[in-house]
């Protein structure tokens, strides 16, 4: 192939190094990293390892493409033993995760390198109780590895103090993104100082929502890949999942619940499952439209007025429809099948890790479209990565770290008097848990929290607003603006204030309309004697031949 955007992962460890640091050897190692080593019982170094510590050690930020069960781990934590200050009881790294799982993973393995004496480590993540998490913080917790929805619920009620910090790592950013965990990340950006040592970043792909985080965190980073030969991160990684012939628009469904992509197009190679599974995704609640043929123009260029937009998220469309259309900063590309052409493999995974970012082509495939894949990687020298058959427990575990990051996110936004009204309700929710009837009514409520999380995009780094330079600030300058805004309204009250006077001839023509209601009742309450007496003590006031006599005056200027 030479497209080097379709140029395949080849699933060798050799690093490629840009910069020309040069990598580290098990001998070379300094003596509290050897030790380390010695008690989890390594002998050498992985690549990624070899690669990537030299950047911590050095400080230089950087952007660590690696998979998972690449040795990533110990290639940011052996650096951390050497760098932090393991008698002072403070927090020096923060180590940002998607899932609880892989909190309790990294920071059990962190223990194990750090040993009893070395610095201490907690793992912080939510849908726990915080007790043995602030026990932690209390003894002097040195490396936090913790979801950024439980970070910044410390962070905000002090229970973590950063101003100690020195290091900021991201594992496995791009899986971050897809939980949904940026807005809490921005947020966590307010407690950071600006004194830190370096920000270091791993992920398995790096489309570009991954490089504008990578913007919003670090200072001119540099970038190593460790899983495949290119040079820059403009690869796609390839892969396959066997399903069954039948059922392959629900394992579709789970592959995007698990991949959470921002954009995706989903080939097909007839019309008639084009419409099927465009029509099968939007009812479960995703943003799918189905390109054919045989679509009328006008609901073509609407259709192609939200693509340009930007406004689609799921584009299901076959070969010949699809040709054309270019959807900006597509992170995914879906097959429902192979093609029947071979080299139109080739046209839909470019698609994506276009403008140097990766993107990901997933094809679904049984056991005899398999053989037909294994053609068109050996005729293209391809290296196809098969994935695990997705399971509802799969679907089922995402979901659960994306709903706890959404109440968790909801429920630090109430105040005092709103969280003593949510608690009037736990007694209610205990007994709906017990229930098996009615915990389906606390099931349908928390889909109905779930399904505008589908409609959209998931929540996307923009381009930083702030200059590269300040990527690391304590505050946030720009969030002070809006306030200013906020105190303009002033001179559009004295501008009501100067304009008051027209009102006052309005409301005098107004004030004719109840007279004239109540002359024109006089004569129906002519029988009641009593209200007779009480209209004319009204008449007689002196409030009410004032206002008859200005009447009078202001009617004579105009009649002249």
């Amino acid at each position: 192939m030479e497209n080097e955007n379709l140029n395949p992962d080849t699933g060798n460890e050799e690093g490629i190094d840009e910069t020309g640091i040069p990598g580290i050897t098990f001998e070379e190692l300094p003596e509290k990293m050897a030790e380390a080593c010695n008690r989890a019982g390594w002998d050498k170094l992985m690549p990624v390892q070899e690669k990537a510590m030299p950047y911590l050690l050095n400080g230089q930020d950087v952007m660590v493409q690696a998979r998972t069960g690449s040795g990533k781990t110990g290639a940011f934590v052996l650096p951390l033993i050497e760098k932090l200050n393991a008698n002072s009881p403070k927090c020096q790294t923060l180590v940002m995760v998607p899932t609880r799982e892989l909190a309790k993973q990294v920071a059990q393995e962190a223990r194990m390198l750090a040993g009893d004496n070395g610095i201490k480590v907690v793992a912080v993540y939510g849908g726990v109780g915080y007790k043995e998490q602030l026990d932690a913080f209390r003894d002097g917790a040195q490396l936090v590895v913790g979801t950024p929805g439980r970070i910044l619920d410390h962070l905000m009620r002090r229970n973590l103090i950063l101003d100690d910090l020195k290091v900021l790592i991201f594992d496995e950013a791009d899986r971050m993104l897809s939980v949904g965990f940026y807005p809490d990340m921005v947020e966590v950006k307010r407690y950071l100082p600006r004194n830190l040592i370096g920000s270091f970043m791993f992920s398995a792909t790096f489309p570009p929502s991954v490089l504008r985080l990578a913007e919003d965190f670090m200072v001119k980073p540099e970038f190593l890949s460790l899983s495949s030969d290119e040079t820059n991160v403009s690869a796609i990684s390839h892969q396959f999942v066997e399903v069954q012939a039948m059922g392959k628009e629900r394992k579709l469904i789970k592959l995007i619940e698990l991949e959470n992509p921002s954009s995706a197009i989903i080939f097909s190679n007839t019309k008639r499952n084009v419409e099927f599974t465009a029509a099968l995704l939007s009812q479960f609640g995703f943003d799918a439209e189905g390109l054919t043929s045989d679509l009328t123009q006008n609901k073509r260029e609407r259709l192609m007025t939200q693509i340009k937009e930007g406004k689609l998220r799921f584009l299901v469309a076959t070969d010949v429809a699809a040709r054309g259309i270019d959807i900006p900063e597509l992170s995914h590309v879906f097959m429902m099948e192979p093609p029947e052409d071979p080299e139109s493999y080739v046209h839909r995974a470019g698609r994506t890790g276009r403008a140097g970012a990766t993107g990901t082509a997933i094809t679904l495939v049984d056991v005899i479209q398999k053989m037909e894949l294994e053609r068109i990687a050996t005729r293209f020298k391809i290296t196809f990565e098969e994935m695990k058959d997705p399971t509802e427990e799969d679907v089922t575990a995402i979901i659960e770290e994306r709903l706890t990051a959404i109440l968790e996110k909801r429920f630090r936004k109430l105040t005092n008097i709103q969280q003593e009204r949510v608690s009037r309700f736990l007694p209610l929710a205990k007994k709906y848990s017990k229930d098996e009837e009615s915990l389906a009514l606390l099931a349908m409520l928390l889909d109905e929290l779930y399904q505008p999380t589908l409609h959209g995009k998931p929540v996307d780094p923009t381009l930083a607003k702030e200059p590269s330079g300040n990527s690391r600030p304590t505050k946030n300058t720009p969030a002070r603006k809006p306030q200013k805004r906020e105190e303009k309204p002033a001179p559009r009250e004295r501008t009501v204030a100067k304009r008051a006077p027209k009102p006052k001839e309005t409301e005098k023509p107004v004030k004719k309309q109840p007279a004239k209601e109540k002359l024109a009742s006089e004569p129906i309450r002519e029988p009641a004697p009593r209200e007779q007496l009480q209209a004319e003590d009204e008449t007689a006031s002196k409030s009410r031949p004032k206002p008859r006599r200005r009447r009078r005056r202001r009617k004579k200027p105009s009649s002249s």
